[in-house]
Parts: structure tokens; C-alpha cells; sequence
């Protein structure tokens, strides 16, 4: 199993982002998919998930500006992120089961 996580970058306050996780060797439509996020000199916490029916969970200081989704056709779930702020700076990975994906790193300026 392989989770490739992309697109982080430098966005300013108020400021959106996509990011998305690929993978290969399992089918995310059958998977509860998470995306996590660390921040430096933070544990690694929740963000959302997603299950294989589509509900999905949110971590109560990103409700209402983050959103996850899923497109089976491409074994690919997102997590589009909108008013983004400063604490939400941190490096995002996706992950299933005890599969992680590299890190994607987010960076919210002031």
C-alpha cells in the first residue's frame, strides 16, 4: 500500500487550499480514510474522515471550512480547505488502517 499526499503550500490567511491523497495497492471506497495533521511541537491530531458510504467526521476547530471527499474513480480522497488560518499550519498526511502517506506541508501566514 501507497499514500501519496500533495498539495500544500503557502497560502495567506483566509486563503484555500486543496489537498489530495492517491493510493495504490487498496481501494479507498472500502476504507474509512483519515487525514491527520501535525504541527511543530504538536501531536499529531484528527482532521476529518471519511467512510466507505460517504459520512464523514470533523475535527470540531476545522468544521465549517474544511470539507473531505472522495472520488472512487481516481482511489483518490480530498480534503479542499477554505478561511484558512494560521493554526492550521502543519504538515497533512493521509492514512488508512496503519498506512501513512508522506506528509503534505501547509503553510497559513498571518
Amino acid at each position: 500500500v501507497q499514500l501519496q499526499a500533495s498539495g500544500g503550500g503557502l497560502v495567506p490567511a483566509r486563503g484555500s487550499l486543496r489537498l489530495s491523497c492517491t493510493a495504490s495497492g487498496v481501494v479507498m471506497g472500502l476504507n474509512i480514510i483519515n487525514w491527520y495533521r501535525q504541527a511543530p511541537g504538536k501531536q499529531r491530531e484528527l482532521v476529518a474522515n471519511i467512510d466507505r458510504w460517504g459520512g464523514t467526521n470533523y475535527a470540531e476547530s476545522v468544521m465549517g471550512r474544511f470539507t473531505i471527499s472522495r472520488d472512487n474513480a481516481k482511489n483518490t480522497v480530498y480534503l479542499q480547505m477554505n478561511d484558512l488560518k494560521p493554526e492550521d499550519t502543519a504538515a497533512y498526511f493521509c492514512n488508512i488502517g496503519n498506512e501513512w502517506g508522506q506528509g503534505t506541508l501547509v503553510t497559513v501566514s498571518s
